[in-house]
């Protein structure tokens, strides 16, 4: 099948187009409905209505799905979007300095806004090719207002859905009256009057409370990199302030203490970990803190940072992760005798952390995440007669060896 972004807008003066996706293979990611072998889904406008066998659509534009797979479109929690022109640039480095010279300390400093808009635009298509419907764009790398503009520009063209976390560069020079005003300026200028955009905004920045008291002032989420064993200490006083919530979205969070994670739970701050960059990069332990998360009760979506040493593919990242929780499960009993080593994580949990977790994590459980009735139809369908996943006894295990370009449909709504 070639690929196709089925972009379906209501005309609010006609009845809702039907669309019915007949005879798939669902992954539904919702418990309540399950997974079936063959099923299928109909979609009334923008949203799904019913997920079921032999469902009756009289009128509906059918799409023939037998031997595919149908999922909720996968999303990507964290990703610099700017770097998008910057890719595989560097493969073979080994520390956040090694990833910092590639970019802030070089290419960003003399960023025009057309290259954030070719960065942008070149993550978003390369995230829909890859199944990545959703994404967090962190763009730290606005330097002035036109540098904004065509970040969220770049967006609006690709058709992804998209959250624009808008925030200040790392190095070089750059407008500063453009900041934290800039934040402002884009929700009037983009987002006020357009509720039902597929793009919105956010805010980007450390453990500074000034700048969290103005996105709060402005209803915007918050998102942080947040490396646990360097910034831990700081949690108490802000959790103790009031100030750490729901609106934070924490990247990374590597070898937090307990306590911390406590802090984080009690607070209800959204977590994505990233199995890849954490241990390419070496940050902290170089582990990824999926284990830690759900230890105390924070289920974290996954996320890919940003892809000047590796690829954008969600399902790499879930290999990854299966992989390296596997073996540092069998170092710990092996080598130093733990009782306590991680547990392998099931596929179908992986699956869930590249979708319903990392629509939580986005704070779009409600939207997207799930092929549930009432929620919008952002979905992927991936072809299951492709040499590399036949014949698939099991739809989990069939997923993990694929890469999906070239072989899907994409429903974006």
């Amino acid at each position: 099948m070639t690929n196709s972004v089925r972009n379906i807008v209501n005309n609010p003066h006609e009845m809702p187009p039907k669309t019915l996706i007949r005879g798939a293979t669902i992954l539904s990611m919702d418990e309540s409905i399950g997974n079936m072998e063959r099923g299928d889904i109909l979609i009334t406008g923008s949203t799904i209505t019913a997920v079921g066998q032999n469902l009756d659509a009289d009128g509906a534009d059918v799409i023939d799905a037998a031997n595919m797979i149908a999922m909720p479109g996968m999303v990507d929690s964290h990703r610099h979007a700017w770097e998008g022109q910057l890719r595989r640039i560097n493969p073979n480095a080994t520390c956040l300095e090694d990833y910092s010279n590639a970019t802030h300390f070089s290419f960003a400093k003399y960023y025009r806004p057309v290259d954030n808009y070719v960065g942008n635009l070149l993550t978003a298509l390369g995230c829909i090719d890859a199944g990545i419907t959703t994404v967090i764009d962190n763009s730290h790398n606005s330097r002035t207002a036109e540098h904004s503009d065509a970040a969220v520009e770049a967006l609006f063209d690709a058709g992804i859905r998209a959250i624009h976390a808008s925030g200040a560069p790392v190095a070089g020079d750059w407008d500063k009256a453009h900041w934290p005003g800039n934040w402002q300026r884009l929700q009037e200028k983009y987002f006020k009057d357009n509720p039902d955009s597929l793009v919105t905004l956010a805010t980007m920045a450390q453990l500074e409370p000034e700048l969290w008291a103005e996105a709060r002032r402005l209803g915007l989420p918050i998102v942080t990199e947040f490396f646990g064993a360097l910034m831990a200490d700081e949690l108490g006083p802000l959790h103790q302030q009031g100030l750490l919530g729901p609106d934070n979205i924490f990247n990374h969070c590597t070898s937090l203490p307990d306590e911390g994670w406590q802090i984080l739970r009690e607070a209800g701050v959204r977590v994505n970990v990233c199995p890849r960059s954490d241990s390419h990069y070496g940050i902290e332990d170089g582990m990824y803190a999926i284990e830690a998360a759900q230890r105390h009760g924070i289920n974290p979506g996954f996320s890919v940072d940003n892809e000047t040493s590796y690829s954008t593919d969600m399902f790499m990242e879930m290999r990854v992760a299966f992989y390296l929780q596997r073996v540092m499960g069998m170092h710990q009993r092996h080598t130093c005798g733990s009782k306590d080593a991680l547990t392998t994580l099931p596929a179908s949990q992986l699956l869930k952390s590249a979708t319903l977790y990392g629509a939580y994590c986005a704070g779009l459980q409600d939207k997207i995440g799930s092929l549930t009735p009432g929620k919008q139809a952002d979905l992927i369908l991936i072809n299951a007669n492709d040499i590399n996943l036949y014949p698939s006894g099991n739809t989990f295990g069939a997923l993990f060896p694929k890469s999906i370009q070239r072989a899907k449909l994409l429903i974006i709504v």
